[in-house]
C-alpha cells in the first residue's frame, strides 16, 4: 500500500482541499504539517493513486512538497484515527419541534468509537462506517449540512420525501431518515459509496434507498421512487461548486427546501444566485466553519 502525501501552505489549504476532493472523491487524510503547512494524504495501490501532474495542477502555488511512501500493514488502524465522532446539538427551542415530536441531537460516529455520554437530552446515535466512501460526518461541510437539516426538521417538521444527491457514506440520508423524513433516496456516482451507504442504512435500522447516478449525464429521479407520487420536498446536496451549479441547471422541479454544502465561503453567493434565477429558491439560512459554508434555500 502506498501513501501519497501533499504538503501545502496553510493559508491556502481549504482552497486546495476543495480542488483535491474533485480529484479524489473518496476523501483525504488531513494532518498538521511543519512550518505552517497542512498535509493531505491518500492511500492506494500505485495504479489507483492520482498522477503527479494532475496533483501539481490542482495544488498550484500552494504546493510545498509531494512525497510517496510505503505504509505498514497497520495502516487501516492508523486510518481510523482520522474518522472521529461528532455531536450535532439539537437546535435551540427544538424540544418539541413543529410536529410536537422532539428533535434529537445527533451523535455521528464510526463503529469503532463508543456511544455518546452526552447528558443534555435525547441523542440519536448514527453509526457510519465510511468504507471507501467519503466521510463519517466530521468534515466541516458535512457538519454544517447536518446542523441545517436539524434546523429544518425543528422548524418545518421532518416529513415528506427527501433526496440526498452525492450521498457518500450515507450520513445525511441516514440522519434524515432517523429524523422522520420518508421516503429517503441517496444518489452517488461512486459504486463504493452506494454499497457503503446501503450497508450503513441497514446498520442504523433506517429505510434508505440508494442508487448509483452520474449527475452530469443522468436525470434526477423525481417522484418515481418507492411508489412516491410526488417530487421530493427536501433535497440535500453536499457537493462541490461545479456539481451544485450543474444541479441548479438541471433539477427537474422545485423542492420546498434545499440544503447545499461543500462550498467555500466565497462560492455561496454564486450558487445561491444560480438556484434563485432558475428555480426561484431563496436563502433562508447560511452557516460557515473555517473556509467552508452551507446554505438552506426554500421556495416559500
Amino acid at each position: 500500500m502506498i501513501r501519497l502525501a501533499i504538503r501545502v501552505a496553510r493559508d491556502q489549504a481549504e482552497l486546495v482541499l476543495a480542488e483535491l476532493l474533485e480529484l479524489t472523491p473518496a476523501g483525504v487524510e488531513e494532518s498538521q504539517g511543519h512550518d505552517d503547512t497542512i498535509e493531505y494524504a491518500v492511500y492506494g495501490a500505485p495504479g489507483e493513486l492520482p498522477s503527479l501532474p494532475d496533483l501539481e495542477a490542482v495544488v498550484g502555488e500552494a504546493l510545498v512538497e509531494i512525497s510517496t511512501s510505503e505504509v505498514s500493514d497497520d495502516w487501516h488502524e492508523r486510518w481510523k484515527r482520522f474518522h472521529r465522532p461528532i455531536l450535532i446539538p439539537a437546535p435551540a427551542g427544538a424540544a418539541a419541534g413543529v410536529s410536537g415530536m422532539p428533535v434529537s441531537a445527533l451523535h455521528v460516529r464510526p463503529p469503532w468509537e463508543a456511544p455518546s455520554e452526552h447528558s443534555g437530552g435525547a441523542v440519536r446515535e448514527i453509526v457510519i462506517d465510511p468504507g471507501q466512501a467519503f466521510g463519517t460526518g466530521a468534515h466541516a461541510s458535512t457538519r454544517l449540512c447536518l446542523e441545517l437539516l436539524l434546523e429544518l426538521a425543528a422548524r418545518e417538521g421532518p416529513s415528506g420525501a427527501l433526496l440526498d444527491v452525492g450521498t457518500g457514506s450515507g450520513v445525511l440520508a441516514i440522519a434524515a431518515a432517523a429524523l422522520g423524513f420518508a421516503p429517503v433516496l441517496g444518489l452517488d456516482n461512486e459504486q463504493e459509496s452506494v454499497l457503503a451507504a446501503a450497508e450503513n442504512a441497514t446498520v442504523n435500522g433506517v429505510d434508505v434507498a440508494v442508487r448509483r447516478l452520474d449527475l452530469r449525464s443522468e436525470a434526477l429521479p423525481w417522484g418515481e421512487r418507492a411508489g412516491a407520487p410526488n417530487a421530493p420536498s427536501v433535497v440535500l446536496a453536499n457537493l462541490l461548486r461545479p456539481l451544485l451549479l450543474e444541479l441548479a441547471g438541471t433539477m427537474p422541479g422545485v423542492p420546498a427546501h434545499l440544503v447545499a454544502g461543500g462550498l467555500l465561503r466565497g462560492e455561496v453567493d454564486e450558487v445561491v444566485g444560480a438556484f434563485a434565477q432558475r428555480l426561484g429558491l431563496h436563502e433562508r439560512e447560511r452557516r460557515a466553519s473555517g473556509e467552508w459554508a452551507a446554505v438552506w434555500l426554500t421556495a416559500a
